[in-house]
């Protein structure tokens, strides 16, 4: 199973105390997800208030942070447009990137996100594109990017399990329908994360766990840090 390990997002260390939110922090996490079974790392660059960025300086620094640790990750960040005034100004900021990432992932719930995803391959980096709801379909397959992804992640916005695995699966038949044969990825949020695991084994898909979507082990005991979750999604993969 391909796991990708989702390290950090917008949650904060007041909801979790091991969530990393610096560069050394976001490094030192990437090895020890990779060591833990982690086959990607996706991170998201945070600011001293708790916000996120995509500022070129910014990732700089985390990507070189990581890079000096665990030269051999393969890893990613967002584009979210809650990370910069807009799509104008995201797009500006990606094109400003003079050190990249493996990959960089695109939502197409959001205004612009072509663009973004075109520009993401003509610099070189590897394209992953998110859907969230079967609304964001037809954007997606009318992406000129479409077959240029490595994965498409599927991101149901349900908060029941049964409701969200239903959504992903209905979304993914859709894509698949389409023509696309690139790898694709389920992953939930709060209660849906584990339930979308297990569907993603199931369907034989990849998934994504850490505390971007969630703190919580499979059993509801809380999550030393993020490699327990990558550990623990190896189990159910195992078993």
């Amino acid at each position: 199973m391909f796991l990708k390990a989702a390290v950090n997002g917008g949650r904060s260390q007041a909801e979790h105390p091991t969530v990393p939110v610096t560069a050394g922090e976001i490094a030192a996490d990437t090895l020890a997800v990779t060591s833990a079974g982690a086959d990607v790392v996706h991170f998201h660059v945070r600011t001293p208030d708790g916000g996120q960025t995509i500022r070129p300086d910014a990732l700089a620094e985390v990507l070189s942070a990581i890079r000096a640790v665990a030269p051999d990750a393969v890893v990613g960040t967002t584009t979210g447009l809650w990370t910069c005034s807009g799509p104008e100004e995201r797009y500006a900021l990606v094109k400003s990137w003079e050190v990249l990432p493996d990959f960089a992932s695109v939502a197409f719930s959001e205004e612009g996100a072509a663009e973004t995803a075109q520009l993401i391959v003509e610099r070189g980096m590897v394209l992953e594109s998110a859907v969230w709801t079967m609304d964001d379909v037809p954007a997606l397959l009318a992406s000129p990017t479409l077959h240029e992804n490595v994965r498409i992640l599927i991101e149901p916005v349900e908060e029941d399990p049964g409701e969200a695995v239903a959504a992903a699966r209905a979304m993914a038949a859709r894509i698949r329908e389409a023509g696309v044969t690139c790898p694709i990825l389920y992953h939930g949020d709060g209660p849906t994360v584990w339930p979308l695991v297990r569907a993603a084994i199931e369907d034989g898909h990849e998934t994504r766990i850490g505390f971007e979507d969630g703190t919580d082990l499979p059993d509801g005991s809380d999550a030393s840090d993020n490699a327990a979750l990558v550990r623990a999604a190896r189990a159910l993969a195992a078993g």
